[in-house]
């Protein structure tokens, strides 16, 4: 199976990468994994301030210091995964991977937020489920 795990550094993605370690269906090394993350752009000012290679550096900087104890984890495993990150709205952007990458699932952690607050501040997950063709698995 080739299995694309959408992280961003934060807790959720922790439970997210716990909860594959207690599934050997999920997590081995007979599937393909590619860790995703994605960046929010910078505002227009400050990327036309900066130039186009600090901002680049500055992206690449980032997802490496998000990905960087994904792969190790995943290392601890016997897993070798790609890395890749991109920049652009996170949600509909995890969802055209995702689609475009040819996989099989997509594994992320969610915030959990209910109804209502999704309906006020949005939520990644919710625009990933909106716009992913790709069965899902949202870890809590």
């Amino acid at each position: 199976m080739n299995i694309l795990l959408a992280v961003d550094g934060s807790a959720y993605t922790k439970k997210m990468l716990a909860y594959l370690a207690t599934h050997e269906d999920l997590l081995g090394t007979s599937h393909s994994y590619t860790v995703l993350t994605v960046q929010s752009p910078l505002p227009t000012r400050a990327r036309a301030a900066l130039g186009k290679e600090v901002v680049d550096s500055y992206h690449a900087e980032e997802a490496d210091k998000i990905m960087a104890p994904v792969a190790k984890f995943l290392g601890r495993h016997g897993v070798e995964a790609k890395r890749m990150y991109k920049v652009g709205p996170v949600g509909e952007t995890i969802a055209k991977v995702a689609d475009t990458g040819k996989f099989d699932l997509l594994v992320m952690g969610s915030h959990g937020h209910g109804a209502l607050a999704t309906l006020v501040v949005g939520s990644v997950t919710t625009q990933v489920l909106a716009h992913c063709k790709v069965p899902l698995l949202i870890v809590r």
